[in-house]
């Protein structure tokens, strides 16, 4: 087992290190480069042209890796299913951005409704496979779980569906999303282990193909992950959550995602209600920080940090 983990990193690292240098140019060739808002943080005026949609090499370390376990770990299927099929849906949003030029890519109601579509097929899967169920895992009560019925569903749609958008929303700095969600993938990966739940090749390929993106993605980025990578990670942190039994760990160790989503909620609703007035001085959050005075590594440092702490006081939460 432990074997398989050591594998599934290493296949994953290497593949990711290897392609990144072959797509790099490739995505510049075709001009896939980052659009940079222009009322954000100057800094960031020298990023527009950075070659994105880099998500689909972190997509294909993972993917790699997996399809070498996967006849021996077929409970990795689901979670390699939201992954992908979110990832699809930002290859999609980037596409329509950066080569067809429209900026809204696609459209917030197209985007939830395929969002809702993969999260109903995975919910489905979750409500009918014998050792899922509706039982989910309390942090801080010994491994207490408790069946929440028909509450179940509900619970499976906001979870995921604020997870996948808090990933992304997260993803706005270089390096910060992988470095955070690598360690979200370690604690997975640790507990997938520890549980003998059949996961851990693609907890620990995530964590391999993040190793091998973040060579180049680290600042200062020679390429991003664009939604496609953000949504896909996206549906890995909730897919894997719930195949745990853990969605309410999301709380802890993703708590970075939850900041960055909510800080945007408050920021839309705060400008609503006091006609133009804002909360932060930018949202998502990670860019109110840079807007005080902190220095983009520094940011990235200092939310990498409070992740790793957060998977620490997870695991004594088991």
């Amino acid at each position: 087992m432990v074997k398989d983990v050591i594998y599934a990193v290493l296949i994953a690292f290497a593949v990711s290190a290897l392609l990144c240098p072959i797509m790099i140019p490739f995505l510049k060739k075709l001009k896939f480069g980052q659009q940079v808002r222009e009322d954000g943080p100057k800094d960031h005026l020298k990023k527009a042209g950075t070659p994105t949609m880099g998500g689909l090499v972190i997509l294909c370390g993972i993917a790699a890796a997996s399809l070498f376990f996967v006849k021996e770990y077929p409970r990795i299927i689901p979670v390699l299913f939201v992954m992908v099929g979110f990832g699809v849906v930002g290859f999609l949003d980037d596409y329509i951005k950066i080569v067809m030029k429209r900026s809204e890519g696609l459209n917030p109601k197209q985007k939830l409704l395929c969002q809702i579509l993969i999260t109903g097929v995975f919910c489905y899967y979750l409500m009918t496979t014998p050792g899922l169920g509706t039982e989910i895992r309390i942090p801080f009560m010994h491994g207490k779980t408790v069946d929440i019925g028909w509450w179940y569903v509900p619970l499976v749609f906001i979870g995921v569906l604020a997870t996948d958008n808090g990933v992304n929303f997260t993803d706005g700095l270089d390096g910060l999303c992988s470095s955070v969600t690598m360690l979200v993938a370690v604690f997975f990966t640790v507990v997938a282990i520890g549980e003998h739940s059949g996961l851990e090749p693609i907890t620990a390929a995530v964590v391999g193909s993040l190793l091998g993106f973040l060579l180049f993605n680290v600042y200062p980025a020679r390429v991003f992950m664009g939604d496609t990578g953000s949504l896909a990670l996206g549906g890995f942190v909730s897919a894997t959550a719930f195949m745990l039994k853990m969605p309410l760990f999301i709380l802890i160790v993703g708590f970075i995602y939850c900041i960055e989503i909510l800080s945007v909620v408050l920021q839309v609703t705060y400008f609503k209600r006091t006609g133009g007035k804002r909360l932060f001085r930018m949202a998502p959050i990670h860019h109110h920080f840079e807007l005080c005075g902190w220095s983009e590594t520094r940011v990235v440092a200092v939310f990498s940090i409070v992740t790793g702490l957060l998977c620490l006081v997870a695991y004594l939460a088991l």
